[in-house]
């Protein structure tokens, strides 16, 4: 792991330079853009089993573990979950990964959530 310090205040260019190391290693490797994205979305599902065991440990319901991990790590593991989702995300649209999510979110928010009030729709409120 690096020890440097990088400005993450701008989350979709970094997830995007992400994005690109990995394309760039897997293109190294000689691999086609659908096995990118498969190993890319596999990656998302090891980092939630992850998260898991995380969540188990903190629990203590593995008797041969004990309690193993605090909420703090399980924290952690929720964000790895998250930041793989969005470079895979990137990785499969490059282009508009940013106004994708966006997308994606509202649709969601919209079967979920109650419509906003006027005061709550006005950017000015």
């Amino acid at each position: 792991m690096h020890s440097e310090t990088w400005d993450t205040s701008n989350t979709w260019n970094t997830v995007a330079r992400l994005a690109r190391r990995f394309n760039a290693h897997d293109d190294e490797r000689g691999l086609d853009a659908a096995q990118q994205w498969t190993l890319q979305v596999l990656k998302i599902a090891e980092e939630t089993g992850e998260a898991s065991q995380a969540v188990i440990g903190v629990r203590g319901t593995n008797p041969r573990k004990g309690d193993s991990h605090t909420w703090q790590d399980v924290h952690a593991e929720v964000a790895d979950v998250i930041i793989t989702g969005l470079v895979a995300l990137a990785r499969m649209r490059p282009d508009d990964a940013a106004p994708y999510l966006r997308q994606q979110l509202a649709a969601k928010a919209a079967k979920f959530l109650p419509p906003p009030s006027p005061a709550q729709a006005s950017p000015h409120a």
